[in-house]
């Protein structure tokens, strides 16, 4: 009985710990790389609190590792620096999930000679 409740407690531990490690919005997503224009569109959400929550919506060319295009949708809770390089996580083609800011040198060469 001691030893199933000790592998029992084990379990539970790694379980709480890849939870709270993984991030489940980059995890098993494929990558295709942008270069930040102007946003598309702003999108004005009033809190209950009262707040103005601002989303920018951009509509980007995205390629990916081959230099093949697509076309992506994407929001962002603040207007993105404006040139940057974004590696974007995505899923089903074109959702995009996450994006993290890289420099043009971690852009594969054929993604980097599209943008």
């Amino acid at each position: 009985m001691k030893k199933l409740i000790g592998i029992t407690s084990i379990l539970l531990v790694a379980a709480v710990v890849i939870l709270a490690t993984v991030d489940f919005n980059r995890f098993g997503k494929e990558n295709v790389y942008v270069q930040v224009g102007n946003p598309s569109y702003t999108d004005e959400d009033q809190l209950d609190s009262g707040e103005i929550m601002t989303s920018y919506w951009y509509e980007l060319p995205a390629y990916n590792e081959n230099g093949s295009a697509v076309k992506v949708v994407f929001s962002a809770q603040k207007e993105l620096r404006q040139g940057a390089y974004l590696k974007l996580y995505v899923k089903g083609g074109n959702e995009v999930t996450s994006y993290d800011e890289v420099s043009l040198n971690e852009i594969p060469d054929k993604a980097r000679e599209s943008l």
